[in-house]
């Protein structure tokens, strides 16, 4: 199996279209929909949605939704740039020279800093569809979401590091405003959690608390603000006292989130360690080792198949093998569990890549969604196989 090669397909795939394409979720942005009277109506709203997300066959340009680029699409792929310009920089130019990833990296820096969402009081990002959450509510295009400034940040702290930008770092750092004021905040225990977005209910879900934490590790590292070393702290402890004692983590607080799935488990370690890193506080690392050694013991196969949920394989999701390559990689593990890490992405290629180069979505039991999706699949393959390329030649 020539693992570069697939990359190669899968890059040459994602620049022929400018990264931009469609998304599991986007079924809002149909024109036709738009035009009904349904779009007012949250139960059509929900089924047009899911109809969407859970169709094998792919109706969205039949129904007119267009391609578009998507922040945390965009910042996937900044962030994998800024691994090959890396490599590049240690004489591994397979996928381009210095000066060819540069150009992408700024090119997609200054693209994500346009999608920046203003009105807040500091820096965040959304997605580029109306998203109806259950019957809760209705996320509008471009709510912010603690998941997509996250992303944008940690894309763009890559991005600063190689060019130095001071207008890049100021964004970055303002974004800690956004975090401290904008999100809402749920006592738990010793510590907190922070919200999903700045709508009010969606306000337990670990691995989006954590990635509050995470911005704030960030912001710290750069501006030495005891307080948001303090307050991602607390927001970190509630995480760990959430732990289960196996290691696992369920998905959230209300009872329809009890479930335990692989990559958001990635998510909360990398999450973790970020902080750990960030600001030399380790007092959490008997959580990211019981927590790592349950991810990596629970959610893949033998053979490299990833596992959605801890208890049953399928549908296997793209992000699956994707975040564990990252993970493995923040977590400094990449060197142990190598062999693993390799049948993954072998089996991911072999199962999951089309002959076009993009990824597929899902595999399921029976009909399986080969549909491609920038975001969903191709943004989150493309960052793992940079950081594989990049720790593969280290």
């Amino acid at each position: 199996m020539d693992i570069n090669n697939a990359f190669q397909l899968l890059k040459d795939y994602c620049e022929s279209e400018n990264f931009k394409g469609w998304d599991p979720y986007d079924g809002m942005n149909s024109k036709v929909f738009q035009a009904l009277p349904l779009k007012h109506w949250d139960l059509a709203r929900l089924a047009w949605i899911q109809g969407f997300k859970r169709s094998p066959i792919n109706f969205r340009k039949l129904l007119l939704v267009p391609k578009q680029h998507n922040s945390k699409g965009v910042a996937l792929f900044l962030l994998g740039y800024c691994r090959l310009y890396r490599a590049a920089q240690n004489g591994y130019e397979d996928f381009g020279t210095p000066e060819e990833l540069l150009d992408h990296v700024k090119k997609l820096t200054s693209l994500l800093l346009d999608m920046k969402v203003e009105g807040y009081s500091g820096a965040c990002w959304g997605y580029n569809f109306d998203w109806q959450a259950r019957r809760l509510f209705l996320f509008k295009k471009n709510t912010p979401t603690v998941v997509a400034t996250a992303f944008s940040i940690e894309a763009l702290v890559e991005s600063y590091e190689i060019t130095k930008d001071k207008g890049v770092l100021a964004v970055i750092l303002s974004s800690a405003d956004f975090v401290l004021k904008d999100l809402s905040r749920t006592t738990h225990g010793k510590g907190f959690l922070f919200s999903y977005s700045v709508i009010d209910g969606n306000n337990t879900v670990i691995n989006a608390s954590l990635l509050g934490a995470k911005i704030l590790s960030f912001t710290y590292k750069y501006s030495k603000n005891t307080v948001h070393k303090e307050i991602a702290q607390k927001a970190i402890l509630a995480a760990c006292e959430l732990q289960n004692e196996d290691g696992s983590w369920i998905y959230g607080l209300l009872p329809v989130q009890s479930w335990i799935d692989s990559f958001h488990t990635g998510f909360n370690l990398d999450a973790i360690e970020t902080y750990q890193q960030n600001t030399g506080d380790d007092s959490f690392q008997y959580y990211i080792k019981k927590g790592f050694n349950y991810y990596v013991d629970h959610f893949f196969e033998t053979d490299g198949k990833p596992k959605y949920y801890h208890n049953k394989t399928y549908p296997i999701d793209i992000h699956c093998p994707a975040q564990i390559i990252v993970t493995a990689s923040k977590l400094k593990e990449f060197k142990n569990q190598e062999d693993l890490l390799n049948k993954i992405l072998i089996w991911t290629i072999t199962n999951m890549q089309d002959k076009k180069g993009y990824f597929y979505y899902q595999i399921k039991k029976g009909m399986s969604s080969k549909i491609s999706y920038m975001r969903w699949s191709n943004a989150f393959m493309f960052n793992a196989m940079a950081h594989y390329y990049l720790e593969s030649n280290v």
